[in-house]
């Protein structure tokens, strides 16, 4: 497990200061320690506080498979966003955010399959029958989609959520994600609104030292999530693998004591029955809530409140109607009131029948999840 990080190591990389206290938001108050020389002391507890709830949640994240997309434009942080999470294998966005990069998705997927076009081109031999002119024209569109797009290229579906350092300077990606309802975990310093994010991390968003920090017990998070799934992978290999072999060894002595069996299961089937009736609710009722993160356009919040009211499985919501979903998000929360679950129930049918590729097939194809 990842270790813990301390208020002591924070308050070292000078997590706890903010912004001058004339440039504060006052719905930050809740995260404010103090004012010392005109500038506002983050409160370090809180910070540790909200750090471990965030890593949990995105550790949870990860280890569903789905992807987390990381926003980070500012000077002070881009190399530092590139090294940590190109570690663990996420996509980031370090240069400018291209408009409707969640929104317009389709598009974007567009120019990152030119780039890959361009290099079968240069594999094949098609860009040598081009002239220099021609040449030195996709040499440069090229590099500049790289610049823009090639730490997402193997985005292929819509991020499960998004990571930004500094709301502020990033105000479109936040508009784009809550449009989408896509969670939004955030480092937030006292200028900022702590209400535009699902998952807030007051901190110090200028720093580089801060900035590191954070991001390098995120980073172990989101690793640990991936360990997690790949654990679980190569258990179900093993277990798929123990069970063809038992089916091989069957001892032969089975068949032979298949006939007189089938007489005394007839007598022992009706009272058995019975009483399998009774552990087999009790059993429904205990089942353990399945990951509805999987399904595009639930979050984590709104899997909170799905589970709440008894949508514990893939097939129970899968048996649901889309208004009876629509009341209970809308008793839940008003944030999660304006979520169309529409195609939830046709999500739900395909993750608990086990068409995995066939559900991710349709979620590439249908953007948002929303037919």
């Amino acid at each position: 497990m990842a270790s813990k990080i301390e208020v002591k190591d924070l308050l070292e990389a000078g997590v706890h200061f903010g912004h001058l206290t004339r440039k504060w938001n006052p719905n930050m108050a809740p995260y404010i320690y103090m004012e010392r020389n005109g500038i506002h002391v983050i409160n370090l507890y809180k910070t540790v506080a909200k750090l471990d709830e965030a890593n949990e949640a995105l550790k949870k994240i990860a280890a569903s498979g789905r992807k987390i997309l990381f926003v980070a434009t500012k000077k002070q942080a881009k190399d530092i966003v590139a090294d940590k999470v190109s570690k663990v294998n996420m996509p980031y966005i370090t240069e400018r955010w291209p408009g409707g990069m969640l929104t317009n998705f389709v598009t974007i997927r567009k120019a990152v399959k030119k780039m890959a076009a361009i290099d079968r081109m240069k594999k094949d031999g098609t860009f040598n029958t081009l002239s220099k002119k021609e040449r030195l024209q996709v040499d440069r569109l090229r590099a500049k989609l790289e610049k823009n797009l090639g730490s997402i290229a193997d985005m292929t579906r819509l991020p499960g959520a998004l990571f930004i350092v500094d709301t502020m300077r990033e105000h479109i990606a936040v508009k784009e994600a809550q449009k989408l309802n896509i969670p939004i975990f955030a480092m937030v310093d006292t200028n900022s609104d702590p209400r535009d994010v699902d998952y807030a991390i007051p901190s110090n968003d200028d720093a580089g030292k801060s900035i590191e920090a954070i991001l390098e017990s995120v980073t172990s998070a989101v690793a640990e999530g991936l360990e997690e799934r790949k654990s679980e992978k190569n258990n179900g290999k093993d277990k798929e693998e123990g069970k063809a072999s038992k089916k091989d060894e069957a001892p032969k002595e089975k068949k032979a004591e298949a006939a007189p069996k089938k007489e005394e299961k007839a007598e022992e089937e009706k009272p058995a029955k019975k009483a399998e009736e009774a552990p087999k609710k009790e059993a429904k009722e205990d089942a353990k809530p399945e990951d509805l993160t999987k399904i595009e356009g639930i979050g984590p919040k709104t899997a909170e409140a799905l589970v709440a009211n008894g949508v514990k499985t893939y097939a129970e919501l899968a048996d649901m109607d889309a208004d009876k979903i629509k009341e209970i998000l809308t008793e839940a929360s008003s944030t999660l009131a304006h979520l169309d679950p529409t195609s939830w129930p046709k999500q739900a049918k395909m993750a608990a029948d086990g068409k995995w590729d066939e559900l991710k097939e349709w979620q590439d194809n249908v953007k948002g999840g929303v037919e």
